[in-house]
């Protein structure tokens, strides 16, 4: 029996229904673009693939049906083109880049093409404003007119007002829009609040006054609301689907909670994070994808994970080291955002800098940040100093070295006007006095005092002192020598061991020129354990198996070195004073450190210098001697036989002057490296004089000029210091006052420059220029630890095994390695939030 041919109402109807299913499918693409305007919310939400599949499920069911009435071939054809168009859509969105370009979906541009997903999205938000006080654009016509924020608000003939919720601005179009019936209108309506806008800001006011009593917009707004009350009651058509959504959201949640708290504990332990592949439960994939296996067995919501990563469910995993990268630079972008924060709080600040070469030979310029924190707590204050990144430099010069300290706080927007202080190392690029890093800042802000690195004075001062004779110079090349012998094999080193081995946390250890600490820790050792060197150095001499070079070596340091009294007398005068110094650098190290503490410690120091000189060589003899008789030798220095040198005959005799021994070492040693210390002592911290000139009646109120006309001069000088400009940071009489008003209110035991502090902040503005000047003092820097136990965290990060690490992944481990303290108070629910909103995701976060 032939077919029968389709009447022309069946063929209406037919063709109705194939542009309503075509219809239907517009915007779908949509959905796979995320908005980075709102924080609150995104698109996201309806991403889930349970939605997805059941939305695939139904489109089938409607092709097969609408499909039903061609018939036999017709009908198979139909449904086989739509999962064909169906396969290559999803395919498509396979192919989809994650990196999209963000959608704002809060304006009305944006909802031409929707479907019910992103109207039920759009009214669980609301319709969102710009602010009241922004300022809107305006037309580009002479009457030059503009939207203002007044026509939110209806006024009724009693005098009453109410909001006009449903009035939206677009900012990409210049217009305004309808919520409502832009959401739910009809196809017939074609007022332009619904489709296209309204730009007529003349007419405005009469047109939203005729709109909102129109009764299209009546019936859009009881649509809105309904639904509205709809999702508030959890009421909704899609509840299932929408619990399995919240149960899907929780489970990506959890597994970026703990990708983050991971990626935080190794970066914090320096550990490198991938390996040879990144798969799942193969060998050398990383310490981040093993510790992820680790977890799969003890937690649940990993565990979960990694079963639907081995059973093929997900291909999206958020486990890759581009994931990893996000995160690290995520949250060390939210740990220096809060350090810049403070620093603009408190806004006086210094710059510490300092540079070394890394693995992959690139100079590497350390920036820390030293200022007065006042956001700690409601009461106290403290100096702190923060990492803030590493700049790589090529050019070392100190314009080159200005110019990227100048660029890096321009990014970070801090004023170099606001810079009090900068503290280098000794090297001629940083401190030079025409071309130096110092010089150039000082041109552009004078007050930004020049601090040279305390620490690194310390040991040039050590330098100095040790290139001032020969003797000396002859003194710390036996100790290398020392330590060259055993260390240059292991069975050498073994022999030095086993006379050692009573001796716990002492062993040889190598001169460094740069190390503040490599002096006293190499001559340790032998001052304390003399015999047992020569013992081992005798050991070794004797060895069948050592060399007849290293045999030599031995047997000359020991008998003509360590059974010297010479040089055990000089071990005695190096150890008390390189132990002096030791202490007051290890005290200058801390972050804390004032400047009022450095000039106690240093006059301390130099004090017991000159006392030294007086008393020191007998002290010396007496440890010498107590040396000697332990090995067993004459505590006695070694007459040499004077050189007879030829006389003239027209030549006075008698003014030569000839010492023993004893006196010749008192006076060619030790009186020579005292005075050396002495003098460098004198030139190298020059800057620390000025200070207490400037400073110095802030150091202790208590002890601050009884007379009011010395304290007064005082403060009118430190004005003078701080004017840059036409504008001082204090003003001389106000602070002369403020001091001596301070000298009578702080209680007792208040006299320390932080204390003061602390007392002013709480009396609450009460004293402003006090304020300032006390500031300004705290935050002078005094050395350059922090940057160098940066170099520490560098070089244990950025190995010979990640020497390729980039800049930006360096600077991101640096910052939650350094700032660990910081990392541990970074909100992760924020965090989270903030990692679904900047990129497309094909996973549900919020």
């Amino acid at each position: 029996m032939p077919k029968r041919q389709l009447s022309g109402h069946q063929k209406r109807i037919k063709k109705q229904k194939t542009e309503a299913l075509i219809n239907s499918q517009k915007g779908a693409i949509k959905k796979f673009f995320s908005s980075n305007e709102n924080v609150q919310s995104s698109v996201e939400e309806y991403e889930n693939l349970v939605i997805d599949v059941a939305e695939n499920l139904v489109n089938e069911e409607q092709v097969e049906e609408e499909c039903e009435d061609l018939g036999g071939e017709k009908a198979y054809q139909c449904v086989n083109e739509s999962s064909n168009e169906s396969s290559r859509d999803i395919n498509q969105n396979e192919a989809l880049n994650i990196e999209c370009a963000p959608v704002n979906i809060d304006d009305p541009c944006n909802w031409d093409n929707m479907d019910q997903k992103l109207r039920d999205l759009l009214v669980e938000r609301g319709p969102v404003r710009r602010n009241g006080d922004a300022t809107f654009p305006k037309d580009d016509n002479e009457k030059s007119r503009h939207f203002s924020s007044v026509h939110y608000i209806r006024h009724l003939p009693n005098g009453e007002k109410h909001d006009r919720k449903w009035l939206v601005y677009s900012e990409a179009l210049n217009k305004v829009f309808c919520f409502c019936c832009k959401l739910f209108k009809n196809e017939g309506n074609k007022t332009q609040l619904a489709n296209d806008g309204f730009q007529d800001w003349k007419n405005i006011g009469d047109r939203l006054k005729s709109h909102e009593t129109n009764w299209e917009h009546l019936t859009c707004m009881n649509k809105w609301i309904e639904l509205e009350r709809r999702f508030q009651k959890n009421q909704t058509i899609d509840k299932s689907v929408q619990e399995r959504v919240i149960k899907e959201r929780e489970h990506w949640r959890g597994v970026l909670l703990r990708e983050i708290a991971l990626v935080e504990a190794l970066a914090q332990n320096n550990l490198p994070f991938r390996g040879e592949n990144e798969k799942i439960y193969q060998r050398n994939n990383g310490n981040f994808l093993c510790f992820i296996q680790m977890m799969g067995k003890f937690d649940l919501v990993m565990q979960e994970h990694l079963r639907r990563i081995e059973k093929g469910e997900i291909h999206n995993h958020y486990l890759s080291h581009k994931i990893q990268n996000e995160l690290i630079q995520m949250l060390a972008a939210e740990v220096k955002s809060k350090i810049v924060t403070t620093i603009k709080a408190a806004k006086y600040y210094s710059v510490i800098l300092d540079c070394t070469p890394d693995v992959s030979h690139e100079e590497q310029m350390s920036l820390v940040v030293r200022c007065v924190d006042i956001s700690t707590s409601p009461i106290e204050v403290r100096v702190s100093e923060f990492f803030l990144e590493f700049l790589k430099v090529d050019d070392t010069t100190g314009l080159g070295l200005f110019c990227a300290l100048q660029e890096v706080l321009v990014s970070l927007q801090l004023d170099i006007g606001d810079l009090r202080g900068q503290g280098y190392d000794n090297g001629s690029n940083m401190k030079g006095k025409n071309k130096g890093v110092q010089t150039r800042v000082l041109e552009v802000n004078p007050r930004a005092f020049y601090t040279p690195c305390g620490c690194h004075s310390l040991n040039l001062v050590l330098c100095d002192m040790a290139n001032s004779c020969s003797k000396a110079k002859t003194f710390f090349g036996v100790v290398q020598r020392l330590y060259m012998l055993f260390s240059s094999s292991i069975q050498r080193w073994a022999i030095l061991k086993d006379n050692l081995k009573d001796v716990k946390g002492l062993t040889l250890k190598t001169l460094s020129q740069t190390r503040w600490e490599s002096r006293i820790e190499s001559i340790k050792p032998i001052r304390y354990h003399p015999s047992k060197l020569r013992d081992a150095l005798v050991d070794l001499a004797n060895d069948p198996t050592t060399d007849s070079m290293a045999q030599s070596e031995a047997k000359s340091l020991a008998k003509n070195e360590l059974e010297n009294f010479e040089f055990l007398f000089a071990m005695a005068i190096w150890y008390k004073l390189l132990f002096a110094v030791n202490i007051v650098s290890k005290f200058l190290q801390s972050e804390d450190m004032c400047i009022d503490l450095v000039i106690e410690k240093l006059k301390g120091l130099i004090d017991y210098f000159e006392n030294y000189r007086k008393v020191g060589f007998a002290e010396a003899m007496v440890d010498a001697t107590e040396m000697a008789n332990e090995m067993g030798i004459e505590p006695k220095f070694v007459e040499k036989r004077i050189i007879q040198r030829k006389k003239q005959f027209d030549e006075d005799v008698t003014d030569e002057v000839t010492h023993s021994a004893e006196e010749s070492m008192r006076v060619n040693y030790f009186l020579v490296i005292v005075d050396k210390a002495l003098s460098s002592f004198k030139d190298r911290f020059q800057q620390f004089e000025v200070y207490e000139k400037n400073f110095g009646f802030l150091f202790d109120l208590e002890k601050a000029s009884s007379s009011d006309e010395c304290l007064k001069n005082h403060c009118t000088n430190l004005e003078e210091v701080l004017k840059h400009g036409g504008v001082s940071d204090t003003v001389g009489r106000d602070l002369f006052v403020e001091l001596k008003c301070l000298k009578q209110v702080l209680p007792r035991g208040a006299q320390k420059p932080i204390e003061v502090l602390n007392y002013i902040k709480l009396m609450a503005d009460s004293f402003p220029n006090a304020w300032n000047a006390y500031r300004v003092l705290l935050t002078i820097s005094v050395s350059v630890a922090s940057g160098e136990r940066s170099f520490s965290k560098l070089k244990l990060i950025k190995n010979y095994l990640r020497s390729t690490m980039s800049q930006e992944r360096l600077n991101g481990l640096a910052m939650l390695s350094i700032e660990n303290d910081l990392v541990k108070e970074v909100d992760y629910t924020n965090l989270i939030d903030s990692f679904a909103s900047r990129n497309a995701r094909r996973v549900i976060f919020k």
